[in-house]
C-alpha cells in the first residue's frame, strides 16, 4: 500500500507547527523571567572577574550577588554561594528581623523598682532597676532623651518622690532576663575589652562604655599615665603599658578585658602633644549592670539618701542572692526610642552592641523559650527560611558582624533584603540604611560618580574583609537589592579595593532591572 505524500507531509507538519508554537512561547516566557540587559550585566560580571585576578584579591574571593526586589528574580550571582565573612553587612539582617516582627514602633522599657515598705521615709528594702535589652539606655545620642547623668538624676528623683530618704537595703541592676553569657564565643579577645567589643546586658547603660583619660609623656617612647575615667569606674584595676608615639598617630591603645572581669591591661601608644596634654580612649564595661547599681547609688548619696548596702547586679557573672522581701512596686519607667531610631544608629554608626540586642530581643519576640545567642540565631534563620529565603551557607554567629568565623553568602544577603523589601515595614527599614557618598560609614565612597545618591549599603570591614550590601534603584526604576563581599584581599591594597568597589558601585546603577 502506497501512503499519499501529501498525508506524509501533513502528518509531519503539523506536530512540527505546534512544536514551533510551544518553542516561541516558552522562549516569551522565558524573557519575563531571564534578565534581558545582558550588556550591563555581563559587563559587570567582567569587572567582577577582573577585580577577582587582581593583585589586590587574587588570592581571596570576590562575591557579588544582585537580585530584583519585587520578586527575588537573581540578575547576577558571582560566587554568590560561598560562605564568606559578612563584617558588619550582617546589620542588615539583624535590623531587618526586628522591623518585621517587632515593628518599627517597637520600644524598650527600663524600670525602677522596690521591695518592701516605706516607713519614716526609710525604705525597708531593695531598689531594683530592672533592663528588658535597651541598648540606648544612659546614650548621649539621641535628642530629648536622657543620657548618664541626666538618667541617674531622674531616677534620684523618682525616689526621692515616693518619700525615701534612706535605704535599708541594696541598690540592684537587674539584668537576669537573660541568665546566659551573652557576649559570642566567637568574638576575638583583643575585641572584648574595647568598646565596640562591649559585651551585651540585660541591662546596658552608657552603651557599656566608659573613656580612660591618658597624660602622654613628654618624649616618644616614654611611659604614660592614667588620669581618670569617665564615667568614674574606680572599682576597675589597670596594668598600664601605654607608652607615647609621636604628635597626630591617634589612636593605638587596646584594652584586654572580659566580661565580670575587673582587671584591664593597657596596650600601645598615645600621640604626644595633645590638647591638654592628655588623650582619651573608650573601653567596656565589664558588668554593665553592676556599673548601674553602682553610679545610682552614687547619685543617690549625692542627694543626701544614704543606702546601707554596697550595689549588686543580677544576671550573668557570679551568682549573687538577694533578699528580696516581697513584691515589687514600680516608680519609674523609662522609654527607649523607637526601633526606627534605634536601627538607624545601628546601620549608620555599626554600633555593634545595638545589634545584638536587638537579635536577641527579636528571637525572644520570635520565640519564648530562646535563652542565649545561639538559639536567638537559630530563631532568625528560621524566620527567613521561612519566609522562602535559601538558608544554605548561613552560618552567622552573631548579630553584628564582630565574629571572625560567623559566614554568610552573599545569595543570603540579597535573598533576605528582597523579601524585606516586600515587607510593610520595609518603608521605614530602608531609612535606616546609609546613603553611598553621602551620610553613614558610606558617606565617602563613590563620590562625584553616579553612585552617590543612587544606593543605600551597609558597610562591614574586619581584617582581610570589605563587604557593602544594601539597594540601588536601576535605571529603569526598578529597586533592587545587591551584596559584594571580598575575603582576604592582599594587605596594603585598600585604596585598590575601594576603587574596585566603586566601579562596580557605578555599573549597578547603570543596570536595567525589567
Amino acid at each position: 500500500m502506497r501512503l499519499n505524500p501529501n498525508f506524509l507531509t501533513s502528518f509531519l507538519v503539523f506536530p512540527l507547527a505546534c512544536l514551533l508554537t510551544l518553542l516561541t512561547h516558552l522562549q516569551a516566557f522565558s524573557q519575563l523571567l531571564v534578565p534581558t540587559d545582558t550588556l550591563t550585566i555581563q559587563r559587570l560580571l567582567r569587572q567582577a572577574e577582573a577585580f577577582q585576578a587582581s593583585p589586590a584579591a587574587r588570592f581571596g574571593t570576590v562575591a557579588l550577588s544582585v537580585r530584583r526586589v519585587r520578586d527575588s528574580q537573581e540578575f547576577i550571582g558571582y560566587n554568590a554561594r560561598q560562605s564568606l565573612p559578612s563584617a558588619s553587612t550582617l546589620k542588615l539582617i539583624t535590623t531587618a528581623t526586628a522591623f518585621a516582627v517587632l515593628g518599627p514602633n517597637f520600644s524598650y522599657t527600663t524600670t525602677l523598682e522596690y521591695d518592701g515598705t516605706i516607713k519614716d521615709s526609710t525604705l525597708s528594702g531593695n531598689l531594683y532597676i530592672r533592663g528588658t535589652g535597651d541598648p540606648s539606655l544612659g546614650s548621649w545620642r539621641f535628642s530629648g532623651y536622657y543620657d548618664l547623668p541626666a538618667l541617674l538624676a531622674s531616677w534620684s528623683e523618682a525616689v526621692k518622690a515616693a518619700g525615701i530618704r534612706r535605704i535599708q537595703g541594696t541598690v540592684v541592676g537587674d539584668a537576669s532576663l537573660y541568665d546566659d553569657l551573652t557576649t559570642p564565643d566567637t568574638w576575638p579577645f583583643g575585641d572584648l575589652g574595647n568598646y565596640y567589643g562591649a559585651s551585651l546586658s540585660a541591662l546596658n547603660i552608657n552603651e557599656n562604655l566608659y573613656r580612660i583619660f591618658f597624660r602622654p609623656g613628654k618624649s616618644i617612647g616614654q611611659p604614660t599615665s592614667v588620669l581618670r575615667t569617665d564615667p568614674p569606674v574606680p572599682y576597675l584595676n589597670f596594668r598600664n603599658t601605654v607608652t607615647t608615639d609621636a604628635a597626630n598617630t591617634g589612636d593605638q591603645v587596646n584594652i584586654y578585658g572580659a566580661p565580670f572581669l575587673n582587671q584591664q591591661w593597657l596596650t600601645g601608644k598615645v600621640p604626644l602633644g595633645e590638647p591638654a596634654n592628655e588623650f582619651s580612649v573608650k573601653g567596656s564595661l565589664p558588668d554593665p549592670a553592676y556599673f548601674t547599681a553602682f553610679a545610682l547609688q552614687n547619685q543617690l548619696l549625692q542627694d543626701n539618701i544614704p543606702v546601707s548596702n554596697s550595689p549588686v547586679s543580677l544576671g550573668g557573672g557570679l551568682p549573687t542572692v538577694v533578699n528580696s522581701t516581697g513584691k515589687r512596686t514600680i516608680l519609674n519607667q523609662h522609654k527607649s526610642p523607637l526601633l526606627t531610631d534605634l536601627a538607624q544608629q545601628t546601620n549608620f554608626q555599626s554600633i555593634n552592641l545595638y545589634a545584638e540586642a536587638l537579635l536577641r530581643t527579636t528571637a525572644i519576640a520570635l520565640n519564648k523559650s530562646v535563652k542565649s545567642t545561639a538559639a536567638s540565631i537559630q530563631a532568625l534563620t528560621t524566620y527567613w527560611k521561612s519566609k522562602g529565603v535559601s538558608t544554605d551557607g548561613f552560618r552567622i554567629r552573631d548579630g553584628s558582624g564582630l565574629s571572625t568565623v560567623g559566614a554568610l553568602t552573599a545569595d543570603n544577603m540579597t535573598g533576605i533584603l528582597s523579601v524585606m523589601g516586600r515587607d510593610k515595614a520595609f518603608p521605614q527599614f530602608y531609612e535606616t540604611i546609609p546613603i553611598i557618598g553621602q551620610t553613614g560609614t558610606v558617606r565617602s565612597l563613590a563620590r562625584g560618580t553616579a553612585a552617590a545618591g543612587n544606593i543605600r549599603a551597609k558597610s562591614g570591614s574586619i581584617e582581610g574583609v570589605r563587604a557593602y550590601a544594601g539597594y540601588f534603584t536601576a535605571a529603569d526604576g526598578e529597586r533592587m537589592s545587591f551584596c559584594i563581599l571580598v575575603n582576604k584581599f592582599t594587605p596594603g591594597q585598600n585604596r585598590t579595593v575601594t576603587n574596585e568597589l566603586e566601579k562596580i558601585f557605578v555599573g549597578l546603577v547603570g543596570l536595567n532591572g525589567k
